[in-house]
């Protein structure tokens, strides 16, 4: 009987070590067709209940004035695929106070979303790839260039160098106090005194997008088509991995409320949606 109590004792223990693969899964709902042209992020707006979609449709790094801003609802119809147009390579995307901040290679384009136009654009000196934005509660914008390692905040335009000398910054999430950066396969916490601290890596090297499920726990996407689950403890899972098929999932967008993950992939001229279990 004691030897019987011992193995399901280690059955269990192996479980709890290795189980984390079976704890989440994603099932897909539903893919837009591909009107969308290099679809590189995507934003969910709780409040206008639809999504925001950034299109290269040129060359990533190109100031080619073929970039645009496409509206998609949440049932992956697409409302409009050019509702704001002019852009060069956008690429992530932040809303604060009806205002829609996109990166723009070398600056921050601002749109205002009533009026569906740009009403300034902010230029970063020294920048060359801009990638991803997060805006605090404060409305200071973070966002990252992946070419030459930084990390800048933008406040009433003005803009400095929050990081450097990282490794190839891209993800990034603000929540409360603090601020999160996905480093080229890496996951790193700003704290209180303003150094970085680790919380996982050995992730695929191109992480791409982060998103909040729940307290210390995070979506993150890797260009070359990873997406994981972050655990708080730091342990990951990997929920998808289209990188057979070399299908790309870039830098998503997610709705907490219903757990419904949006998934650009970038060459594939479209978004997919997974409900998250």
């Amino acid at each position: 009987m004691k030897y019987w109590i011992i193995a399901c004792f280690s059955g269990l223990l192996l479980c709890s070590r290795a189980g984390l693969s079976q704890t989440h899964q994603l099932t897909q709902l539903w893919e837009t067709d591909t009107l969308l042209r290099t679809p590189e992020s995507v934003l969910y707006d709780a409040k206008a209940r639809l999504l925001y979609v950034s299109n290269i449709e040129g060359i990533p790094n190109e100031k080619d004035g073929k970039g645009s801003i496409a509206k998609v609802g949440l049932d992956g119809k697409i409302i409009n695929a050019q509702w704001v147009t002019g852009l060069n390579a956008p690429k992530g995307m932040g809303i604060y106070k009806n205002k829609l901040y996109v990166a723009d290679l070398t600056e921050v384009v601002v749109i205002d979303m009533d009026k569906a136009t740009i009403i300034e654009r902010i230029p970063v000196e020294g920048s060359v790839f801009l990638n991803d934005i997060t805006i605090d509660k404060s409305g200071a914008v973070y966002v990252s260039d992946t070419r030459v390692y930084k990390v800048y905040r933008i406040y009433k335009s003005f803009v400095v160098t929050l990081f450097q000398n990282l490794q190839g910054p891209n993800g990034l999430l603000a929540l409360g106090d603090e601020l999160l950066i996905l480093d080229k396969g890496s996951l790193v916490k700003q704290l209180a005194s303003g150094t970085l601290a680790n919380i996982t890596e050995g992730m695929d090297p191109s992480t791409d997008g982060i998103e909040q499920v729940q307290k210390n726990e995070y979506l993150v996407s890797c260009w070359n088509g990873v997406i994981y689950y972050i655990y708080a403890n730091g342990n990951k899972q990997v929920l998808l991995d289209t990188r057979p098929q070399k299908s790309n999932t870039a830098d998503i967008g997610y709705d907490a409320k219903n757990r419904i993950l949006y998934v650009p992939t970038f060459y594939g001229n479209k978004v997919v949606a997974y409900q998250l279990k």
